[in-house]
């Protein structure tokens, strides 16, 4: 990690000399053709490395270049593309880009923002945006709609953003939005779907009105539920391993964000991208964030449902570079 460091510093170096020495330049002189990578945009890729952006900038080169290390660590073998295994993969042609949708990690204010850059929302106001709005089926085209020809296509040439968190923070937050929130239609529908079948198989001697509402589903249930191969439990968005549903070690995400520097990553992205009439929202002041409510409901855990949660998520762990120290304080022999 040390030597990528170093190399990376030296490459942030290099790239500060070159913007101030060729200022004046036609930067558009990198042949389009090489091994058919896509073309050096001048107008869309032309900035200051020395911005207000820098720090972003530079933690998006280092991420890309973790990514692609860890992926080569994974031994598994990469299957044959199948176009359903992009459904997450949503598509903007008029920026050229690629955005993996990962439930729980700020994905609604990013299609929120997407609806605004491709004109599909008349305001500048992401907020303005009703959620239902943002997650209707027909907002936005998914790769997984596309021929493999034009699929191989885009990914070979459009710039592919991923927004990542730590799994086990993720997990807690699907299960406090889902399943604990009381009086919330989105809430109402995972319990009636998956809270009164967590509390009929994981609760001995539940209550008629626990079986009939499925609203009271304690964070161990839930989890036995999540771990529960026998129930598909992990097949849900919400819940389900980032690794599943972005495809990581296939697609070559050359934008990854993280959770934990949301906004600062969101400005150089759309920089990057040249949009202009859209900001990514702030957390709000009140905002309380679930990282601060770790301990309270881990602690709840046992060492199995720890380990079978380990084993569940294991390669979002190792490919995004999250520990279990992060969230326990503790690592798991």
């Amino acid at each position: 990690m040390t030597g990528c460091r170093v190399w990376r510093i030296i490459l942030f170096a290099v790239l500060v000399w070159e913007t101030t020495a060729d200022s004046n330049t036609n930067v558009e002189q990198i042949s389009a053709n090489e091994a058919g990578k896509k073309p050096f945009e001048a107008d869309k890729y032309f900035y200051s490395w020395t911005g207000p952006n820098a720090l972003a900038r530079s933690a998006l080169v280092e991420r890309q270049e973790r990514l692609q290390y860890n992926c080569e660590l994974e031994s598994n073998e990469v299957d044959a593309l199948n176009p359903e295994s992009f459904r997450n993969i949503l598509v903007d042609d008029s920026h050229e880009l690629l955005y993996c949708y990962v439930p729980k990690v700020a994905c609604t204010n990013w299609k929120r923002v997407l609806m605004i850059a491709t004109g599909k929302w008349p305001g500048n106001d992401p907020l303005e945006i009703p959620a239902d709005q943002a997650h209707s089926p027909g907002t936005f085209q998914r790769l997984s709609n596309y021929t493999l020809p034009e699929i191989e296509k885009k990914l070979a040439t459009y710039d592919k953003l991923i927004v990542v968190r730590h799994p086990l923070e993720r997990l807690l937050s699907a299960y406090r939005n889902k399943l604990e929130t009381k009086h919330e239609k989105s809430a109402k529908y995972f319990q009636s779907r998956f809270g009164k079948k967590i509390v009929k198989k994981y609760r001995p001697n539940a209550s008629e009105k626990s079986l009939k509402n499925g609203d009271d589903v304690t964070f161990r249930e839930f989890v036995d539920f999540v771990t529960d191969d026998s129930e598909n439990g992990t097949r849900n968005e919400h819940w389900r391993p980032i690794y599943e549903l972005c495809q990581p070690c296939l697609v070559n995400y050359n934008l990854v964000s993280k959770y934990e520097s949301l906004v600062e990553d969101a400005t150089e992205i759309l920089e990057r991208i040249g949009v202009t009439s859209v900001s990514f929202p702030p957390k709000p002041p009140s905002y309380e964030p679930t990282s601060r409510k770790l301990d309270r409901y881990y602690s709840t855990l046992s060492y199995k449902q720890l380990r079978k949660l380990v084993d569940l998520y294991k390669l979002d762990l190792r490919l995004f570079d999250y520990s279990l120290e992060d969230v326990l304080g503790f690592s798991l022999a």
